[in-house]
């Protein structure tokens, strides 16, 4: 008897009356085993999303005939989707600069499996996570960067994400600010990490921002990477308690934590195509 082979459909369109059920109906008919389902419907922007995982065990057409169908199904749906064997994970460059407390976070949860991801690289400005790396059996790339050599860093970048397959660039406390260009050229492909909860204390030393104000809870955010700077769609967010005896040093130390789970999550989430962008925000079929 062979094993049944698993997929991952993501998908969205106009929220109309009765479209859940014409999916699954026509998944039905073409033999597709659900095994799970999740949806959404938007009320503000009148779209509905919806993450459904299958087994082609009972499966009565060819791939290519099943590709045909869906095609079929979407246009008068104006349904938008991804679909992909569950087995296909993504490859992933990971862009990181001195703090290695990230990195180690993914890497780590790669090797035991909880990632569903294939890390292909990491790529960085400086040299301080290259034994890191070298040690996982990761290929390190060192690209300098400066002011007067940025255009032709980032078209290294580039060419490193062709050359390597890359589907999603990971930004792991990488301290530099992407162009316009290879932000619009990285729509939904490249997630960051912010130090701070956004929207408050946008870009640098969001620590010492934090701590002048006051605030009595710290957190992280992890978010798709746009044009404007830490305004992304917002994917995952960790959050901890504090009080005036805080120092920034100690606020740093703790965010460190925050930082790593935040951005774990969100890598693993959109690994398992379950995030959604819904405008400037995004959904989380969980």
């Amino acid at each position: 008897m062979s094993l049944a082979t698993h997929y991952i459909l993501t998908w969205q369109c106009p929220d109309n009356s009765g479209v859940l059920a014409k999916v699954s109906q026509s998944l039905f008919s073409l033999g597709a085993f659900i095994t799970e389902t999740s949806q959404y419907s938007d009320p503000y922007s009148e779209t509905f999303f919806s993450r459904i995982a299958f087994d082609d065990r009972n499966l009565t057409v060819s791939s290519r005939e099943f590709i045909n169908a869906l095609n079929e199904l979407a246009k008068p749906l104006e349904m938008r989707y991804q679909l992909r064997k569950r087995d296909d994970v993504p490859n992933v460059l990971i862009a990181v600069s001195k703090d290695d407390h990230c990195l180690v976070s993914l890497l780590t949860k790669w090797k035991s499996g909880v990632l569903p991801i294939n890390i292909v690289g990491v790529v960085s400005n400086h040299q301080n996570c290259q034994s890191l790396s070298e040690w996982h059996n990761i290929p390190f790339y060192y690209l300098p960067v400066n002011k007067k050599t940025k255009a032709i860093q980032e078209a290294k970048i580039s060419q490193l994400m062709t050359e390597l397959k890359v589907d999603l660039l990971v930004l792991a406390r990488y301290m530099q600010i992407l162009s316009d260009s290879l932000c619009q050229q990285l729509q939904g492909k490249a997630i960051n990490i912010h130090h701070s909860f956004l929207p408050s204390f946008k870009g640098a030393r969001p620590y010492h921002q934090a701590h002048a104000r006051g605030v009595k809870v710290i957190g992280a955010t992890a978010h798709y990477v746009t044009a404007n700077l830490d305004e992304g769609p917002i994917i995952a967010q960790e959050v901890k308690p504090i009080n005036h005896t805080f120092t920034i040093e100690q606020m740093v130390h703790m965010g460190h934590d925050l930082e790593a789970t935040a951005l774990s999550h969100a890598v693993r989430v959109h690994a398992e195509q379950r995030v959604c962008i819904n405008g400037d925000k995004t959904v989380i079929l969980a």
